[in-house]
């Protein structure tokens, strides 16, 4: 199985390195479960991500394997991408190949953008609800919700909450055990002092 981060000139650090570290730590701790974690980007040049971090994608798109799951973060980047003609008609082709369609925060627009989201409930960052509704034809906006899973398309709302996403798609994909598994080996429990 192959999950594919999308990256992209001012991407949210944690949206992509939540899921990441929990895809990644899935990937590393249990190889028998054959899953690769890759991040795409367009080219091989560094990407200023939104809090300074310069990154790289290992692989790019159009010449990557087959991508079973996609993860789509947020940023202030995912604005430039919407409208973007390209970018619409390659999420269109991943989700009519049965790719698992995930995003985290603001990337749920750029689903909306392609019109991925008409017609099904979704959430994204909570300064963003009235923009995801805005993007599509009755989107069913869940702003309680920390992420809202319909079938092919799974999506997170703000930061954060793309790692419980990626817990959640570990749980759906090979088992709750294994999620719990994956939990414990990052120490993810969070009990924030505030």
């Amino acid at each position: 199985m192959t999950i594919a981060v999308a990256l992209f000139e001012d991407v949210e650090e944690l949206d992509w390195a939540g899921p990441w570290e929990v895809f990644g730590s899935w990937a590393g701790q249990w190889p028998d479960d054959d899953v690769r974690v890759i991040a795409v980007s367009d080219d091989d040049q560094p990407i200023r991500c939104a809090k300074g971090a310069r990154v790289l994608g290992n692989e790019r798109w159009g010449k990557t394997v087959p991508i079973d799951v996609l993860v789509y973060p947020g940023g202030h980047g995912t604005r430039a991408l919407l409208g973007d003609e390209s970018v619409r008609g390659r999420v269109r082709a991943l989700a009519e190949q049965g790719t698992l369609m995930t995003s985290v925060c603001t990337g749920s627009l750029v689903y909306a953008d392609a019109g991925l989201l008409d017609g099904r409930p979704a959430t994204t960052h909570w300064d963003n609800l009235d923009e995801l509704a805005a993007l599509g034809t009755d989107i069913e906006v869940r702003p309680d919700d920390r992420f809202v899973d319909d079938g092919n398309v799974v999506t997170a709302a703000g930061v954060s909450a793309g790692i419980d996403m990626a817990f959640h798609v570990i749980g759906r994909l090979h088992s709750p055990a294994r999620a719990r598994d994956v939990r414990r080996y990052i120490q993810y429990d969070p009990q924030p002092p505030h």
